[in-house]
């Protein structure tokens, strides 16, 4: 029988992830040591040329500075190093075509919205986003959505926490698909996210489908496929008009 290494003893990395499905394989860090962290974040980095981690510990975010502070890495920090994009300095994203617009409804909904913005990034797509945006203030929405409709946007993600009503209002104000990313800012009976991701699940705005609370992978994920797949139905569609 071969002898795992110490790295596979804990980690079986899908290195295949993004040629097969699009989206990379984003490193979990949360509930991971700082070395667990390194040991993937190095393999990643040797066989794939970038590594993209999500939920960075403070301590684990020291860890990785002090590994991968060298000119051969190139960093991209997210939301003050929440999330996080670490790749060699000759490598870079294909565009892929695809537009995304993210919105967050208040400040701190930046963090999940950031979480969402590195995933879309690292497909290949092109961004628009505006924070602070929620309904308490619903006049802030307008100008920066239009600006969306206007690039034109093929998604919009739309994240949320209290009360969870930004996605349903702006669902009921466009005509491309909705993605509503809940939070879990919020208090009192409904807090931790319950609130926003219910109120989301029950919106009666057509074309508005809800990823788990705090899931900006997964939103990300989402939006960047449905992005992909219309800007390639806009590469094929002057080949067909011949």
């Amino acid at each position: 029988m071969r002898t795992l290494s110490y790295l596979e003893q804990f980690a079986n990395l899908d290195l295949e992830r993004a040629s097969r499905t699009n989206v990379p394989e984003v490193v979990f860090a949360e509930n991971k040591s700082p070395y667990q962290t390194v040991e993937i974040t190095k393999k990643l980095l040797e066989k794939r040329k970038r590594a993209m981690l999500s939920r960075v510990p403070t301590e684990t975010l020291s860890a990785l500075e002090a590994t991968f502070n060298t000119d051969a890495v190139v960093w991209q920090r997210y939301a003050e190093g929440h999330t996080l994009v670490l790749h060699q300095s000759d490598s870079h994203v294909p565009l892929s075509g695809g537009i995304i617009g993210i919105l967050s409804a208040g400040t701190g909904d930046i963090p999940m919205a950031e979480e969402a913005h590195a995933l879309c990034h690292e497909t290949g797509c092109t961004v628009h986003y505006t924070y602070d945006v929620g309904v308490a203030g619903l006049h802030r929405l307008f100008e920066p959505l239009q600006t969306m409709l206007t690039a034109p946007v093929d998604v919009i993600i739309v994240v949320a926490g209290m009360d969870g009503a930004l996605p349903s209002v702006v669902a009921g104000l466009v005509d491309v698909p909705i993605i509503g990313l809940p939070t879990s800012v919020g208090y009192g009976l409904g807090g931790g996210g319950i609130g926003a991701l219910t109120s989301m699940l029950q919106s009666c705005s057509p074309g508005l489908a809800v990823v788990n609370i705090d899931n900006g992978i997964g939103a990300g994920a989402m939006a960047s496929r449905i992005a992909i797949c219309a800007a390639a139905a806009r590469a094929e569609a002057p080949a067909k008009n011949d």
